[in-house]
Parts: C-alpha cells; sequence; structure tokens
C-alpha cells in the first residue's frame, strides 16, 4: 500500500452534442469536476463527476474546503474506510446530491488508482462478470423531437443493433404522447424494446393513465412517473400495473433504494455511480437489487457503467448518451449496439490531458500536498 502525497480538483463545462429537453428542465451543459490523486509511488488515479448546468462550483467548494485535505496521509487502498470517514466528517450535509457528487470523484479516483496498482481493468477488479453488454439509446428521443424524428432514429438504432430506445413522454395531454410512441412501435416492430421516462413529471393520478396507455404498446419500463421521494406512491403503482416502473438517477443513498425494494416500487433499479457517491456505494446497491432478483440499468455515464455493469450478473443493458468524446483519444468501444469494458488498467477511460487542460474553468482549480 502506499498513502496519497497529493490531490488536485478541476472542473470543465461540457457542452451537450444535442438538445437535450425532457418534462421538466432542459438539459444545457455539463459541468464536470474531476478529482486527481496521486500516491506515494506516483501512481495517479483521475475520478469524474457531473451536474447537468447548475452546481458544478457548489461541490468544488465542498471539495476543496472540508475533502480533498482530509485525503492526505491515508492509505490509498482503504477506499471503504476513507469513503465512511468522508461521509461522517460531513454528516451535518448529506444525505444528498452535492455530498453525493463530491463524494463520487474522490470514490471513482480512489478505485482508478486501485486498478492500475494491481494492473487491472476495473470491470475485472469488481468480478468481471461479463464481457459486453446491450445498449439502448436515450439520444433521439427527447421531448422536443418531433414524431418522425423519434420513428428515425429508432429504426437507425435497431438497423445498427441496439436492443432498444428510450422515449420521453410528458406531453401536455396523453393522447400526445400516444400517438408518438404507436408510430415507434408500428415502425420497430415486436422484437424491438422501448423504454419511456417522464423525468417525475406527474402526479399519482396522471401515472396512472399513463401506465393503462404505455400496456397498449408493451413498454420495457415507465421510468421516473413521479418524484422520486414518493416512495409510496410508486409502491402502489408498480401494484396495479404490468408495466415496469424503474426509478434511481434521483436518489442518493442505499437505504433509498433499499426502501424501494422492501415495498416493491422499484421494478428496475437506474443507480447513478456520481448521485449515489461513487464506485463504493453503486456496488452495494447492485448487490442488494440482486437480492431482491431486480435487474440494475444505470443512467447516464456510460463510459464509466460500461465497466461497472460488466462487473455484475444482473445488468441487462447500457444506456447509451455519449459524454466525453471531446475529453478522450478514443470512446467506448460499441460492437452491433453492444458496449465493451477496456481491458485497460484503470477506468479503462482513455482521457485526452491536454484537452482536460484547455478546458479547465478558471479560479477553481486546487491542490493539496502533503
Amino acid at each position: 500500500m502506499a498513502k496519497i502525497t497529493h490531490v488536485e480538483i478541476f472542473m470543465v463545462d461540457l457542452q451537450p452534442k444535442v438538445q437535450r429537453t425532457d418534462a421538466i428542465q432542459s438539459f444545457d451543459s455539463q459541468q464536470t469536476p474531476f478529482v486527481r490523486i496521486t500516491d506515494a509511488d506516483g501512481i495517479t488515479g483521475l475520478g469524474y463527476t457531473y451536474t447537468i448546468g447548475q452546481g458544478g462550483s457548489a461541490v468544488m467548494a465542498l471539495l476543496r474546503d472540508d475533502l480533498i485535505a482530509k485525503l492526505i496521509g491515508r492509505e490509498a487502498e482503504e477506499i471503504e474506510r476513507i469513503w465512511q470517514n468522508l461521509f461522517n466528517s460531513i454528516h451535518a450535509v448529506t444525505v444528498g446530491p452535492i455530498s453525493s457528487l463530491a463524494l463520487a470523484a474522490i470514490d471513482v479516483a480512489l478505485w482508478d488508482l486501485r486498478c492500475k496498482r494491481a494492473n487491472l481493468p476495473l470491470f475485472r477488479m469488481l468480478g468481471g462478470a461479463k464481457s459486453s453488454v446491450p445498449m439502448y439509446t436515450t439520444e433521439g428521443g427527447w421531448l422536443h423531437i418531433s414524431t418522425d424524428a423519434l420513428v428515425a432514429d429508432a429504426l437507425d438504432a435497431q438497423a445498427k443493433g441496439f436492443s432498444g430506445s428510450k422515449i420521453k413522454i410528458g406531453k401536455p395531454h396523453l393522447s400526445q404522447d400516444r400517438k408518438r410512441l404507436k408510430a415507434v412501435r408500428e415502425a420497430v416492430g415486436p422484437n424491438y424494446e422501448i423504454m419511456v421516462d417522464a423525468n417525475q413529471s406527474f402526479d399519482l393520478a396522471q401515472a396512472k393513465r399513463r401506465a393503462r396507455m404505455l400496456e397498449e404498446f408493451d413498454i420495457a419500463w415507465f421510468e421516473e412517473p413521479m418524484p422520486a421521494d414518493d416512495i409510496h406512491q410508486h409502491s402502489h403503482l408498480s401494484a396495479n400495473t404490468s408495466v415496469p416502473i424503474a426509478v434511481g438517477e434521483s436518489m442518493y443513498s442505499l437505504s433509498q433504494f433499499k426502501d424501494y425494494l422492501v415495498t416493491g416500487g422499484a421494478s428496475i433499479v437506474q443507480v447513478d455511480v456520481a448521485r449515489i457517491g461513487g464506485i463504493t456505494p453503486w456496488m452495494k446497491v447492485a448487490h442488494l437489487a440482486e437480492a431482491y432478483n431486480v435487474p440494475v440499468c444505470p443512467h447516464f455515464l456510460m463510459e464509466l457503467h460500461v465497466s461497472l455493469v460488466c462487473a455484475i450478473p444482473n445488468a441487462p443493458w447500457l444506456e447509451y448518451i455519449p459524454q466525453l468524446d471531446s475529453l478522450t483519444r478514443t470512446g467506448m468501444k460499441m460492437e452491433r449496439g453492444r458496449a465493451y469494458p477496456s481491458d485497460t488498467a484503470g477506468l479503462g477511460i482513455n482521457w485526452d490531458m491536454d484537452a482536460l487542460k484547455a478546458a479547465r474553468i478558471e479560479g477553481l482549480s486546487t491542490e493539496v500536498h502533503s
């Protein structure tokens, strides 16, 4: 083992490749905080997290003022101990998105460092359950996109070997959502999955009406139909529809997932490695879901999640939303609608260090040394 001697933080702001809108928001930018951790042997791990337009500077402030100095002198291999100590040190502001996002950047960097020390790719370090995973695409299903364009994108994805397409719903009237879904189902046929995502936009009555409509089209799952903190109503909805209910991207602790699973409110767990606080708690959620015989289909961050879903047995899909192309030399490996984790030691993300340096936001970088 080797102690941590140097920690650096910086942030870049990424612009989405396409316009991304859903029922409650527009994805204007991706503020992406980074943490670089170096141990006494000179081995470095690079971790990152994200927001979708706001809050990045708050994450950076928490890292700078309350977290990174606590890493100096710690044994880098003691990832569980470090995570718990940091979590407890900011207990007054947990559980919540800002604290979880900050913890995630540190935790991901520590796992990158651990894998590099062991000369193992992340997916093998965590279990190596499979060598590839099918993908579904969200990038052509945003709420503002016309019905004709939805159909064209789904057909294109199907031809490329993707397993399914996600369509955003939440138009002013149910009939508008129904028209869009009907057109896509008729175009792709019965053997292609269609997922839908309401982004927490409905109340229970609206969600019930949509669920009845969704049953017509053999929908793979109904994602975030209502506010994510309302476990009781999701459990009620799940018990009264044949459409699987998917939740998780807006949840920030292992206990929140436990409550959903215990009450039957989640048929699919969409745990996000950044929003849950890193790889350490992500794996706990994944194994908890496995115990309930519930699949894990994580939200976003495909370049990192590809290694996590290939580490576990209960992850049938990876969400395709390209994120890091402008910051990497080579993208995630994909063939015929399947994603493959890298065999390179560490996270397997081939960072372009010059691009990272050029994209840094002025005034937000900090370093601490032993």
